[in-house]
């Protein structure tokens, strides 16, 4: 079993790492998220995540980092879905701010789609 929180070896960062997901990976959709994933391209067993809530969708700071801090809580209780050494970038798409429930509920369908 995975450690409870999202630390730092936990999250993808680095331009080439980045740069790899968006240039070999797929894509995964369901409600208000997107998900480009790559697998075994990680360096470690850990899975790595990036989110992303565009600021052409929410100008206000507030409400981005809102959607943010949901889609990591999401991921960080249900991590243990995910295989072993995928990179992972989590966009949110939906253009009106969505429950928490909503996001979970998205990103359950998202994680189980990887295995």
């Amino acid at each position: 079993m995975m450690e409870a929180g999202l630390p730092k070896r936990e999250r993808l960062c680095g331009q080439q790492a980045v740069a790899a997901l968006f240039e070999h990976g797929k894509t995964l959709s369901s409600g208000c998220l997107r998900c480009r994933y790559l697998y075994g391209e990680a360096a470690s067993d850990t899975p790595r995540i990036v989110v992303s809530v565009p600021k052409r969708l929410f100008k206000r700071a507030v409400k981005r980092n809102l959607l943010k801090r949901r889609i990591r809580e999401s991921y960080r209780r249900q991590k243990d879905l995910v295989p072993k050494g995928t990179d992972m970038l989590f966009v949110y798409t939906d253009r009106e701010v969505q429950s928490y429930e909503a996001v979970y509920a998205a990103m359950t369908a998202i994680l189980s789609a990887l295995k």
